[in-house]
Order: C-alpha cells, then structure tokens, then sequence
C-alpha cells in the first residue's frame, strides 16, 4: 500500500492525510471546495488546528501531499466527509454516498476503503457495502472494506491521532486487519479490531456518555438556580467520590459530535433511547436558559458584548455552535450586540466581529460563551473603565475576575441575578 486517496478535507481528513503523508504515503486528499484544495496545494491550510499548518507545508514541500477535485487510482481510499442531521435529526449520507460514488471508477482489486465519517449503526453494512457490491466487487475477498471512527479532540488532534487507541471495524475479519496494519505505521495507541457495526456502535456510545453527563450538569445548574445553590462547588464536592465524573455544564453542547451523533442511535431505535432523547433537549435547552438570565441583568436595548462563538475554546469551529444559537436568540431582542471572537473569520458568521476594546465599549454585559484561552485573564482595567456597566457572565467559567468593581456571575451564583430582580422590584 503506497498510495492513500483521503476524500474529504475537514478537520478530520486533512490532518489524516497529512499524518500519512508524514509516515511516507504518496496521499491525494480530495474535496469539492476548491479554496481549500487550491490553499493545500500551496501549503497553506483552510481551517485552524495547532500544528496542522507547519505539517501541512512540510509534506507538501516533500510532495508527499497534493489536493484535487477529482479522486484518482490508488491502493487506499478514506473517506472522511461530514454526515451532519437533517432536520428532523436523522442522518444525512448523501456526502457518504457521494464519496463512495467518485471513487468507483478507480476501485481495483485489493483496494482498501475506510469510512472515518461518523455514521449510524450498520451504516457500512447496509448502505455503503451495497453500493460497491453493486459494481460487481466481492467485498471481504477482492475489495476490503472497514469503519475506522476518529477520537479526537479539536486543539490536540495530530497529538491523539498518534496516541489515542484507535477502533478498526471491518466489514470482515480480514478488511479489519488490513486496516489495523495501515494504521499501525502512525498510530502508538492500542489499535483494536472488531466489526464494522461494533465499531460504528462504539463511536456513537462514546459521544452519547458526555452527552448525557453534561446533560445531568446542566440540569443540576438549573435546579441549583431555583434553590439558591452553587452548582460548580457541588459538582467539584460530587467528583471527590471515587467512582463520580460530573462534567461540567454550560451554555450548550456543539460541534459536529456530541450535538449530532446521539441522534444516530435514537433515529435506529427512537422507543428505546428516551434517556438520550431527554439528555439531547436539555442540552438543547440551554441557550433559551442562558438568554432568560441575560435577560435579568441587561436592560432592554442594553449593549451586550458576545465572546466566543465557536463550540469550544481555541478553535474555529462554529458547527452546531451553542453559541451561535444564543445569538440568534438575542438578535430577536432589541440589544445592542457586539461580538468578539479571536478565532473566527466574519465570513464563517455573517455578522460583524469588533475587537476586544471594541466590543466592551459602553456595553452593559460580557456574555462568555467559549473558553478561549484570551477570554482566561481579561483586561480589568479596560473593562471598568470602557464599559457602562462592568458585569461578566461566564458561562463556561473559565474567566477569572479579581477586581471587586466588576460583577461577575457563572453557573455557580445564578441565583444572585434572582435576587438582584427582585431587590429591583
């Protein structure tokens, strides 16, 4: 296996070409965005992940890495297309199906493909297999074919590429083992073999844990509000116990994997799931549950400076963004919004972004949504002195506050907001 066609240029698939290109892999990554493939071509990068640009230009300079529209011939095809929901939450493969569709006419004999895209269960059994089976292939015996799931972290991908223990599902033992030597060249992780719908199973059980757990944070948080209680000390005092993780909670869950996976698994079994279903509209309910408290310590046409709209901190990721839907609930308000993002291009939003000093200027509210590390210690000073009234609401508690003069709430005294509306009344 010399040559590697990695279709799908995201966050998951450019830097697992480029990982491969890295190990000696001639890789052609492919993808419909011409931006993207005309940026790769000249060693630049199209989205934001430490490290992934200095690997890109290395590869691409040893013309180990190239990029076009158009798959080519090859020993391995991955496919790492998104399969985000439809609107009524269930799982959109026509990216899946129009991969695997380009790559057929380059399919030959001994040809390994991969599915990385996050799918439902039996998904490669009952959709992906037939669609190459219907070219005439014997899967198992001529063409190979497995479900190897990503599990890694956004900021710290091209570490847990490496390190992480990797899940190969084939679609017959031997598919599985020959997916297990291709990424046994990279991968110092325990690689471990199973099925195909074992491993598509798996990956969504994964995401649907800290769903669920973040889900119990963030109904803790709001039981918490309405008795008065610190919901951040009574998680910390909880995770004292052993055998208890609570997460943490927040103003949403968002990205492409904890917000969309739990619906692969309740659209197979919708009758059975409704823990996952009640864990996925609380989660969802939280950024209407951020905007009520908003709500309480803003006046009406008050300036509210948002921070952060990406799903998670230090990241340019806007997918599925908790963020983004609070915004969208205050754009219905009569607020003055400004917004301040480090990470994120305007084009990605559709709105203007301001900078730091811009954004706090006569605002009435800080509204942190991401934990970026440039939110962690802000400028105090400037915020007393720029804005009319100097109060931070943290939502992802990740801002630390010394100075008397600015009031500052997180999940931990939401309650206090209450009091302060009733000591208005």
């Amino acid at each position: 296996m010399n040559k590697i066609c990695v279709v799908g240029l995201g966050y998951i698939g450019l830097p697992t070409a480029a990982m491969f290109a890295n190990t000696g892999y001639e890789v052609l990554g492919v993808d419909v965005n011409e931006n993207a493939v005309n940026l790769l071509n000249q060693g630049d990068i199209h989205i934001e992940e430490i490290g992934l640009g200095e690997l890109v230009k290395k590869v691409v300079q040893e013309d180990r890495l190239r990029a076009t529209t158009i798959p080519e011939n090859a020993d391995v095809f991955i496919i790492a297309v998104p399969t985000p929901n439809y609107p009524g939450h269930t799982a959109n493969l026509e990216y899946v199906r129009s991969a695997i569709e380009s790559i057929l006419p380059y399919l030959e004999k001994d040809n390994l493909v991969i599915v990385e895209s996050t799918i439902p269960p039996r998904t490669i059994d009952d959709f992906v297999a037939p669609i190459i089976q219907a070219e005439g292939w014997n899967i198992g015996e001529e063409l190979f074919l497995a479900h190897c799931p990503e599990r890694v972290l956004p900021g710290r991908i091209l570490i847990e590429l490496v390190e992480n223990t990797r899940i190969v599902g084939g679609i017959n033992n031997f598919s599985a083992q020959k997916a297990a030597q291709l990424y046994s060249t990279f991968v110092t992780g325990e690689i471990i073999i199973t099925s195909a719908i074992s491993a598509e199973m798996s990956k969504l059980m994964e995401n649907t844990y800290r769903d669920v757990n973040i889900a119990l944070a963030n109904e803790l948080t709001k039981i918490s509000d309405k008795l008065g209680i610190d919901a951040l000390e009574v998680i910390k005092l909880a995770n004292r116990h052993p055998r208890v993780n609570l997460h943490q909670p927040g103003p949403g869950v968002g990205g492409h994997c904890l917000a969309v996976d739990p619906y692969f698994i309740i659209e197979k079994a919708p009758e059975d799931s409704p823990l996952i279903i009640n864990a996925r509209k609380i989660n969802n309910s939280m950024p209407e549950f951020v905007v009520e408290h908003v709500d309480k310590i803003v006046d009406s046409k008050g300036k509210i400076a948002i921070f952060g709209l990406t799903y998670k901190g230090n990241i340019d990721d806007v997918r599925e963004s908790p963020a983004m839907d609070v915004l969208s609930l205050l754009k219905g308000k009569n607020y003055i919004l400004s917004l301040f993002d480090p990470h994120v291009k305007q084009e990605q939003v559709g709105f203007p972004l301001s900078t730091f000093d811009e954004a706090i200027d006569q605002a009435d509210c800080i509204l942190v949504l991401t934990d970026h590390n440039e939110f962690k210690g802000l400028d105090e000073v400037k915020i007393h002195s720029k804005m009319r009234n100097p109060v931070v609401f943290d939502t992802k508690n990740c801002v630390k506050i010394n100075s008397e003069a600015i009031k500052y709430y997180n999940f931990g005294n939401l309650y206090e907001m209450n009091e302060k509306v009733e000591t208005l009344v």
